[in-house]
């Protein structure tokens, strides 16, 4: 390879690590703040199993997309895929019905979430699914971790318990009075929960098989649309008979469904060029974005108290995500 071609490749992989970052940075603060401002502003409110439903809609249509162009972009090729892999694999499929169902609760809590936490306290609390991932990856996976991450979850559990504990409060959100701290910690903590769960099942179920990640999130969403059907009916059936299942729809809500539906799709294909630390960085500064919009958007009142709770947080992505480098043998290497 050349000095010009080398030169031209580490140019286009910067490129691609900075849009990366930009994205990842982007989908973290925007989803938080779209979903709290969805939930909170005057108005109309839109049923959020209703909402949970779409994006598991659009989700499905894009993958299927994402298959089709896979495949050549040929109908033919893309429906013998599908075939091949779905129809007549049914208990491999039936494996993904798992985490369907549990990504499914897991966004239907956010919703819950979202409507009882302030964005910032929502996006900070929402950064246990590093604990509970962990977690998972240990007794699941077999995973081993570094002193220095247990370190970094022991901080992060620290820094959430700080700001879970600080008086903290937004002042221009409607409805406020009707918010419980402890239901949407509560919400944000079980749904951290399923999300760690969730994400090692799915991780587990990649490695076993060449199918590829796409195809997979056609299964995960052909059973999550029905499931979420279903799960839409039993819980507000009522309210979509008397009011409609677009009830409170406009174009921010479903701003906010798209955003659901195809952030973490986008997420996807950009997360392959961000290295650990550009991840950390990226969340940090997510963080950091919504603390201060919220401050301008919905009036947010910051502590002392709260910032340290963030700063030990922020820590503990970057502390996390770090990977030593491993120790060179003492003999000199040869050169060739």
């Amino acid at each position: 390879m050349t000095s010009d071609s080398k030169m031209k490749s580490n140019t286009q992989d910067n490129t691609l690590k900075y849009l990366s970052l930009i994205t990842l940075t982007g989908q973290n603060a925007l989803l938080g703040l779209s979903m709290r401002y969805a939930r909170t502003r005057p108005g109309d409110m839109f049923i959020s199993t209703t909402a949970v439903l779409m994006a598991e809609v659009v989700k499905l249509l894009a993958c299927l997309v994402l298959v089709w162009n896979a495949e050549g972009r040929r109908i033919n090729r893309w429906w013998d895929a599908l075939d091949r892999t779905i129809i007549k694999q049914p208990i491999d499929t039936l494996k993904v019905c798992v985490p369907s169902f549990v990504y499914l609760i897991q966004n239907n809590l956010l919703y819950v979430a979202a409507s009882n936490l302030d964005v910032a306290t929502y996006q900070i609390t929402y950064q246990l699914k590093i604990l509970t991932t962990a977690m998972f990856a240990v007794t699941m996976l077999n995973k081993k971790l570094l002193g220095l991450q247990w370190m970094s979850l022991l901080i992060l559990v620290s820094g959430v318990a700080m700001v879970q504990l600080s008086d903290v409060k937004e002042q221009s959100s409607a409805s406020t009075e009707e918010q419980s701290k402890l239901i949407g910690f509560s919400a944000a903590l079980t749904a951290c929960c399923l999300s760690g769960f969730a994400g090692v099942y799915f991780e587990k179920i990649l490695k076993g098989s060449d199918i590829s990640v796409w195809m997979r999130n056609v299964q995960l969403a052909l059973l999550s649309v029905p499931l979420g059907f279903c799960t839409t009916m039993l819980k507000d059936g009522g309210a979509i008979s008397e009011k409609g299942f677009f009830h409170g729809y406009d174009s921010f809500v479903w701003f906010t469904v798209m955003q659901n539906a195809l952030g973490g799709l986008l997420v996807a294909v950009v997360v392959k060029y961000a290295d650990n630390i550009l991840k950390g960085f990226a969340c940090s500064l997510a963080i950091i974005i919504t603390c201060v919009a919220s401050i301008f958007i919905f009036d947010f009142s910051l502590s002392f108290q709260f910032a340290v709770g963030a700063a030990l947080v922020i820590s503990s992505i970057f502390l996390y995500g770090y990977q030593p480098k491993p120790k060179q043998n003492n003999k000199t290497m040869e050169r060739i």
